[in-house]
């Protein structure tokens, strides 16, 4: 056994990955080929090098689209409205597949903890999510929060500090991005410094794991950072029992213990996810941002004259490239939905990236203007009783994130063109190589 699982795949791995990627992954590019617009967000080369044109290609259609397996949106008030809606919920891992491959999937499903399967918040619906969530903010509250931005600001200054008299090219991705939102989740979470590595890796393999219709090779790779984390997690929160600290996670397993609220694996369901969305996702937020800014000097250059532009410029990232590109509602009874009929059953994708676009709300949407006054109408956090959690942790280390980086290397410059993370529902930079230029010289006081 190694770290991130066993090194041979067993005929049930064969077949879980049969049943949950390999057929889904034929039937879409067979549908994609003939126009499918689910399939081409799926399997069509083009849309996956340059969504754009696709984003205003599909907005044609109307704003509830049919496709082949359900509904496809990029309607900014209709997903607003379908993400609050009591007739529609939460989709689980496997729940859209045809019944004999959905039966084939349970019966080979590992037996580990994920992202889009029970206890966790995302798919979880009331009670046991209203229930899953009162536990995390008794300690995630607005004020546990707040106080972590000083912790944001020390982090960040650390990072940067390390990168002073970095000559030639860096990835800043794995030099900046990923080690700011982990080593803050870390410190929230009571993960030791020595573990932190194992993290970034693990959250590396497993980014994929909210995709469906995966390689075998990419397959193989989520499995073993799924596992990995899985293995992890349980160790480390027998160690925080034993030897409880001052941290949030220390604090959860004791508000889970002394009000009975969650069982164990409830318990580890809820830390993983917030461990896990706690970095991910805010590690796209960065390379994103930095990407975004190199590529619009004009918009770089607002901000260092008035740095009071921060937060809102966070707002337009999230809008124009959001690290999370869509999410999936199904609906509990027979509805409406845009005039029309959606019955039971039914699933309607949600395409975040494309909704965030919508001229309806944005005007020129494809424009990047840190100044732009209403970016904060983005649905990137979700929206309803799954809105993020952790959004205003998100917002404090991309703000802080970007701004300190940007002024202590006011020279920075692409050194490439960078690599895109091939995953579906995350959007973000797997590589962004840079050269940092002469730090800024900062005047004596």
């Amino acid at each position: 056994m190694t770290r991130g699982g066993a090194p041979g795949a067993t005929m049930k791995e064969r077949l879980h990955w049969l049943s949950m990627h390999a057929v889904v992954r034929g039937a879409a590019a067979v549908a994609a080929r003939r126009g499918d617009p689910q399939a081409r967000l799926m399997a069509d080369p083009a849309v996956r090098a340059d969504p754009v044109p696709f984003y205003d290609e599909l907005r044609t259609m109307g704003p509830l689209i049919r496709t082949q397996v359900g509904y496809l949106t990029v309607d900014h008030a209709v997903a607003y409205d379908l993400l609050r809606s009591d007739d529609f919920r939460v989709i689980t891992f496997g729940s859209t597949l045809k019944a004999p491959l959905r039966r084939l999937e349970r019966a080979t499903r590992p037996d580990l903890l994920h992202p889009l399967l029970p206890p966790s918040l995302l798919v979880v619906e009331p009670p046991d999510h209203t229930r899953y969530r009162k536990t995390v903010s008794s300690v995630f509250t607005t004020r546990a929060v707040a106080g972590l931005r000083e912790n944001v600001e020390q982090t960040a200054a650390q990072l940067i500090e390390a990168l002073d008299g970095r000559s030639g090219v860096l990835d800043v991705v794995a030099e900046y991005c990923s080690r700011l939102p982990v080593a803050v989740i870390s410190e929230m979470l009571g993960v030791p410094q020595a573990d932190r590595p194992l993290i970034l890796e693990f959250g590396e393999l497993g980014a994929a794991s909210l995709d469906i219709g995966l390689s075998w090779q990419q397959y193989r790779q989520v499995q073993r950072g799924v596992a990995g984390f899985n293995y992890w997690l349980a160790d480390h929160m027998r160690r925080l029992r034993e030897h409880p600290g001052d941290d949030l996670l220390s604090q959860l397993i004791q508000a889970a213990d002394d009000g009975r609220r969650l069982n164990e694996t409830e318990l580890r369901g809820v830390a993983g996810l917030v461990l896990a969305a706690g970095f991910e996702t805010t590690v796209n937020l960065l390379g994103n941002g930095i990407r975004m800014l190199l590529d619009a000097p004009d918009q770089l250059a607002k901000l260092a004259a008035d740095p009071a532009l921060w937060p809102g410029a966070v707002e337009e990232i999230l809008r124009l490239d959001s690290p999370v590109r869509m999410s999936a509602r199904a609906a509990l009874v027979d509805t409406e939905v845009a005039g029309t009929r959606v019955k039971r059953g039914e699933v309607v994708v949600i395409y975040l990236a494309a909704v965030n676009r919508d001229p309806a709300v944005f005007a020129d949407p494809h424009r990047f203007d840190v100044q732009r006054a209403n970016a904060g109408k983005h649905l990137a956090f979700s929206g309803g009783r799954h809105f993020c959690l952790g959004a205003a942790l998100a917002r404090a280390e991309g703000e802080v994130g970007l701004r300190r980086f940007f002024t202590h290397f006011p020279d920075v410059a692409l050194a490439g063109p960078g690599v895109r993370r091939d995953t579906r529902v995350l959007g973000g930079w797997a590589e962004l190589p840079v050269t940092l230029g002469a730090p800024a010289v900062v005047a004596p006081r």
